[in-house]
């Protein structure tokens, strides 16, 4: 369990691979493989934290010495790297007007890895930036003072109408306490603001900061409002964490689920069929295949019920739930058959609820607890929609638990423990685990609230897991609890969601009988462990860089012959590997060289290459992505040792 607050990342990401030995050699010669980057053996924590993994021969890890490291802190351990950043969107702010006097300013903030900022402004190039960025450069070597004033709504909105803002203006709107702060950078550039900044434009090292990008932002997130042009920066403390985060940046663009998806001929988004719609290759879908029944098994082993519901429900059980009254803006129009209205779903639950309905349930049945991999379907804006992790249709992998009050601890506790099962098998050991507590507007009666958030306390410190209390930001309906899982990179993704509900129980009424044979409400838990098929699986591909392990690589063994005189037999290897349940494939028409870069790029755990030695005597030369080469060795006990490999997900 891991909570950490900096990052480090490592000055050498990658260590010297294992060469190639005799064996393969007296077939051709063979260049030292490319080198890897693998997830697990030297963590780096937290918001960022990159993974190193020396390459691992036949003998062992290689002895690699420890890396030189670079720590970064984030915004909340360092307060110093908060108002660096804000005061740089400030800098960057007056730069933009210094060079573009027609620039209207709108917002400003810090974000987790620097800063943006906001212009009404014609579109900005590369090379546009490269001007802001030599004129914050002179900002910020005069080393002017950031001078905080407190002035009435008058004299703000007096001030922004001199200026002609008219952004500035709707902010200072929606601004409610007074008096309103303003700061000032010398006495040449102001805004609204709260602060915090540095106390003078020369406390940021200009070499620690640099501009990023630029991108298109619609007014307030609303697309019918005016197209801003948003501006990205990074900044930090000093010239070796700026190299460090730009090495890491670098390291995660490089495992881009989306180009790698591509790469590796995983997934696609088609656009004659839409935008946000997962097409799965059959190579993704194998990956997906395993997921799900791995999902499956665990969950039936855990006391689970695997269900199935439709696709589409009439409209009036939306309304029923509240989704048409509280989340409308993210489902489908409806749709109109023999004069009833019909709605794709945007959600599980309700299913959940009318199959628990189906009959009577005393108190003697519960818990019930029912699984299903359910498709959904939620309008997202086309410019929010990213690879698989912002798309308009995905799968949950959702759960209902329908319990005693008395119950929820051991719930709670039980779905903790599937969680960190079902995670630590696809490789996620460090979590980020946060519990929500009740927020002003709710529904429940204290008496329930008071049981059920003490009953994710107590599981969770069972379960001895450090976590953060957010208070008050629970969910109307109930408590939660949220768990990020923490990637190679140390980058955190929001999985798993336990929920408490007290709203749907009471919105479908539904009941059990107690033991005086009295109707009582039952307890709803909502949980969720990867999430989404499609977000998961996004989040696997950069996790492992696309490289698998064996046990959940697409293809496991391309079989290779030398020649075409060796084909046949190649033929019969792929055919055995398969019927024993190993994903093989067999490649041929190239020359060998050729053959096995193939199989590099392609990411293939275990390549056999077969020559006329290996035809004589009933054997494969095999060659391990991750363990080097492993000599000549008979086909059965080649695929004995790849099933056990797969049965104890380790490598080969």
């Amino acid at each position: 369990m891991a909570s950490t607050r900096s990052l480090i990342l490592s000055s050498s990401f990658l260590s010297k691979p294992p060469s190639f030995t005799s064996s393969l050699r007296r077939f051709v010669y063979l260049p030292s493989p490319t080198p890897r980057f693998h997830p697990k053996r030297h963590a780096f924590s937290t918001v960022f934290s990159v993974a190193t993994e020396p390459a691992i021969s036949s003998t062992g890890p290689e002895k690699n010495p420890e890396p030189a490291t670079v720590p970064l802190p984030s915004n909340d351990s360092s307060d110093k790297l908060l108002k660096i950043r804000h005061t740089c969107a400030h800098v960057m702010a007056m730069a933009v007007q210094k060079l573009f006097p027609d620039a209207k300013v709108t917002i400003g903030p810090w974000i987790d890895n620097g800063f943006y900022y906001d212009f009404d402004m014609e579109p900005l190039t590369d090379k546009d930036l490269k001007r802001i960025k030599k004129e914050m450069d002179r900002i910020i070597s005069r080393n002017l003072p950031l001078l905080r004033e407190e002035v009435s709504r008058e004299e703000a909105e007096r001030r922004i109408m001199a200026i002609n803002e008219p952004y500035k203006m709707e902010i200072l709107e929606s601004i409610k306490e007074e008096p309103i702060t303003v700061y000032h950078i010398g006495n040449e550039w102001w805004d609204l603001c709260a602060g915090p900044h540095v106390e003078t434009t020369g406390k940021i090292n200009k070499k620690a900061v640099e501009l990023e990008s630029v991108a298109g932002a619609y007014w307030r997130g609303d697309e019918k409002r005016q197209m801003l042009q948003r501006i990205y920066g990074t900044a930090w403390e000093s010239e070796e964490q700026l190299k460090a985060y730009l090495h890491f940046k670098e390291e995660a663009k490089r495992r881009d689920h989306r180009r790698i998806g591509q790469d590796l001929d995983l997934f696609s988004i088609q656009d004659e069929a839409g935008g946000g719609l997962v097409f799965w290759h059959p190579r993704g879908a194998i990956v997906r295949n395993i997921i799900e029944e791995s999902w499956k098994m665990m969950h039936v082993e855990h006391g689970y019920d695997l269900i199935y519901t439709p696709h589409v429900a009439k409209a009036d059980l939306w309304k029923i739930s509240g989704h048409l009254d509280f989340y409308r803006e993210n489902m489908y129009d409806q749709m109109e058959i023999e004069d009833v209205l019909y709605q794709l779903r945007p959600m599980n639950c309700p299913y959940h609820i009318l199959l628990y309905q189906r009959k009577r349930q005393s108190y003697r049945d519960l818990p019930i607890r029912v699984a299903e991999l359910g498709t959904v379907y939620r309008y997202e804006l086309s410019g929010s929609l990213h690879g698989l992790f912002r798309v308009r249709g995905f799968t949950q992998d959702d759960a209902h638990i329908f319990c005693l009050e008395d119950q929820i601890k051991d719930e709670i506790r039980g779905v903790l423990d599937l969680t960190e099962e079902i995670l630590s098998r696809f490789g996620f050991d460090k979590y980020e685990v946060n519990l929500s507590t009740r927020p002003e507007k709710s529904v429940g009666s204290d008496d329930i609230w008071e049981k059920a958030t003490c009953a994710l306390k107590d599981a969770l410190d069972d379960k001895g897991w450090s976590y953060e209390v957010d208070e008050g930001g629970g969910a109307f309906y109930g408590p939660k609890i949220d768990l990020k899982i923490e990637d190679a990179l140390g980058r955190k993704w929001q999985c798993s969601t336990i929920q408490v509900d007290f709203n749907l129980p009471q919105r479908f009424d539904i009941t059990y009988v107690d033991t005086n044979s009295d109707k009582k409400r039952p307890i709803m838990i909502h949980r969720a462990v990867l999430g989404s098929l499609e977000r998961f699986f996004g989040v696997l591909i950069e996790h492992y860089a696309g490289d698998f392990p064996l046990w959940l690589s697409p293809v496991q063994v391309r079989v290779l012959p030398v020649t075409d005189n060796q084909l046949e037999f190649c033929k019969e290897v792929s055919k055995k590997l398969r019927a024993c349940g190993v994903r093989a494939e067999l490649c041929h028409g190239e020359r060998l060289p050729k053959l096995i870069r193939n199989a590099e790029t392609q990411k293939i755990p275990l390549m056999a290459v077969v020559g006329p030695k290996e035809v004589e005597t009933g054997t494969v030369t095999v060659r391990s992505r991750f363990g080097g080469e492993l000599g000549t060795i008979p086909v059965d006990e080649f695929i004995n040792k790849i099933n056990i490999a797969v049965e104890t997900r380790t490598a080969l």
